[in-house]
């Protein structure tokens, strides 16, 4: 099993311990609001035959001690109340708050409320009358019954800011690594191609006279060429490039030129002829834009196995120019299309999963563009997408 999908898999328990500590919550508090919400019925319903009894005691019907009815009612300050007479005119309300329990406006608002959400009123059996308490549940209900949301939120919240103080702690760590990695790498390959310069102006001056000798000198040179050439691409990894107005279509063509005669003659290169097509102008750092493409025509190269064809797009809008590298190989699963990008990971046997990793820092960091895969079908071919600011 890969880095990316261990990482993946952790990913999903993580989310699956989140959802089950969330799910606990859930349930428990709906008990404790089951619980709580049958308590506050039975206190209306003991609301209800207090006052029955204290409205009996008022007409000297029921002679008793009312004491405790009335003190039960007065300690009432949880559940609010609407008390209404057979008239549907509201007569008394509590625990909606000091001033609306005498607002007679707010009190006929409330009723319109509760007729509107059809709640059923308790019927309380008066001297004069049949009336009808209506009650809502407590404040403290209510807000319990929020909280497996809010404690939901909350979860929800430090995992996304946890993972992404780790991410971004990560990324900067693998930042300097990439950096140091490329500095060092272009120092140790300054010593070597510095003696290979001096060995081939040593040889050259043996066999000045030997065609076949200089012959072999100069495609050393051309190699020598080529390693400083890379030397200096890892040099500029973890600095700021210097980026230069360029004729895009000349740049494609290079690398097409490069590229066509070290791939096999059954593959078909497809690009724009410069001097054709109107120039297009981009500023890019040359050597790292080639690296850049070298790296796709390269992988596109690996997915036809030697036979196929590469084609090129350049388009552009007000605001960028983008540019389609497409091959007729393998294909990427939709899965995949950002996994490609992450460093480590590959499909080849042999190899260190660094090329794209290394062609999206380019483009992006020191670019300011952007790189994703447009389109793959699987067996059919992959289209790469270049965009660039103008």
């Amino acid at each position: 099993m890969d880095i990316y999908k261990r990482k993946s898999l952790w990913k999903w328990y993580l989310a699956a311990a989140g959802a089950v500590i969330v799910l606990i919550s859930m349930f428990y508090t709906r008990y404790l609001t089951d619980k709580l919400e049958q308590e506050e019925l039975k206190k209306v319903q003991q609301l209800k035959t207090a006052l029955e009894t204290l409205t009996l005691a008022m007409e000297d019907t029921l002679q008793c001690d009312v004491s405790f009815q009335a003190n039960f009612l007065s300690e009432n300050t949880t559940v609010p109340i609407l008390l209404v007479d057979e008239m549907g005119n509201p007569q008394e309300g509590r625990n909606f708050g000091a001033a609306q329990d005498t607002d007679q406006a707010f009190l006929k608002q409330k009723l319109e409320e509760f007729q509107s959400k059809k709640t059923e009123p308790i019927n309380v059996s008066t001297p004069w009358g049949s009336q009808q308490l209506y009650f809502e549940h407590s404040v403290i209900l209510r807000l319990l019954k929020l909280y497996p949301i809010l404690q939901f939120i909350l979860i929800a919240a430090f995992i996304a800011f946890g993972y992404l103080g780790f991410s971004t702690s990560r990324r900067a760590e693998q930042n300097r690594v990439w950096a140091g990695m490329a500095k060092e790498t272009a120092h140790q390959l300054g010593t070597p191609i510095s003696g290979i310069v001096a060995w081939i102006e040593h040889l050259r001056s043996l066999r000045e006279d030997d065609p076949e000798v200089n012959e072999v000198l100069d495609e050393l040179v051309n190699d020598v060429v080529r390693l400083e050439l890379i030397a200096d691409r890892f040099s500029k990894i973890g600095s700021s490039p210097e980026l230069t107005p360029v004729n895009i279509f000349e740049e494609l063509e290079k690398c097409r030129l490069y590229m066509q005669r070290r791939a096999s003659r059954k593959v078909e290169f497809l690009f724009p002829t410069p001097g054709v097509y109107e120039p297009i102008i981009v500023k890019i750092n040359s050597h790292l834009f080639e690296w850049v493409i070298e790296n796709l025509l390269r992988n596109a190269l690996d997915s036809m196995e030697g036979t196929g064809r590469i084609s090129a797009s350049v388009y552009e809008d007000p605001a960028n120019i983008f540019i389609d590298l497409s091959d007729t190989g393998k294909g990427i699963p939709a899965s995949k299309f950002k996994t490609v990008f992450q460093p480590g990971y590959t499909t080849k046997k042999r190899g260190w999963g660094l090329g794209l990793s290394l062609t999206k820092r380019i483009i992006e960091d020191y670019h300011s563009g952007k790189i994703f895969v447009k389109k793959s079908v699987l067996n059919e071919g992959t289209t790469f997408t270049i965009q660039l600011p103008k």
